[in-house]
């Protein structure tokens, strides 16, 4: 199936950027490339379930590693940055919903202790919202994200201890 999205490889992990149009899901990219992660796919997602059910991500065929941007035109990431800035496939292990940060303040998450999940192709990938500011910025967002889905698939999670610790300090008072 395809997606109106990127996919991007930050660290090791499968981040699916997701928001409206224009709301920098390729500047982001752009901007994490430049920073030494890879390009799978922009602007139009194709995504399938691997052996194991989990989703895998391509881009489209006629659109390749190539990357619009408003002001610039049509890049070619490969070309820009050199091949190890692009990769063929990539699991979906995260998925981040971007979105304009007036739009809807209550909906972002302010402690992170449970992360909230969306189907992709049949799988539940963890989701954060993160709020749409300038590229560099989200692109920062976006790696502190990839990061701290790392360490929570190894069992760290900042959110839980955090809240593990202040209940211990309560209830010692």
């Amino acid at each position: 199936m395809s997606w109106h999205a990127t996919l991007v490889e930050v660290g090791g992990v499968g981040v699916l950027l997701l928001g409206p149009s224009g709301i920098g899901k390729s500047e982001c990219a752009l901007e994490l490339v430049r920073r030494g992660h890879r390009l799978v796919a922009d602007d139009l997602v194709q995504i399938r379930p691997d052996a194991d059910g989990r989703p895998v991500g391509r881009a489209a065929p006629h659109i390749g590693h190539h990357m619009e941007i408003r002001g610039l035109g049509i890049l070619s990431l490969p070309d820009l940055f050199g091949d190890q800035a692009v990769l063929d496939a990539a699991r979906v292990d995260l998925a981040c919903r971007l979105q304009r940060p007036a739009a809807e303040p209550a909906g972002f998450d302010r402690v992170g202790s449970e992360r909230p999940s969306l189907e992709v192709e049949g799988a539940r990938v963890p989701c954060v919202t993160l709020p749409a500011h300038s590229a560099g910025t989200l692109a920062t967002l976006v790696e502190v994200a990839a990061r701290d889905h790392a360490l929570r698939a190894a069992g760290l999670n900042a959110a839980a201890r955090f809240d593990e610790r202040l209940r211990r300090e309560m209830q010692g008072s």
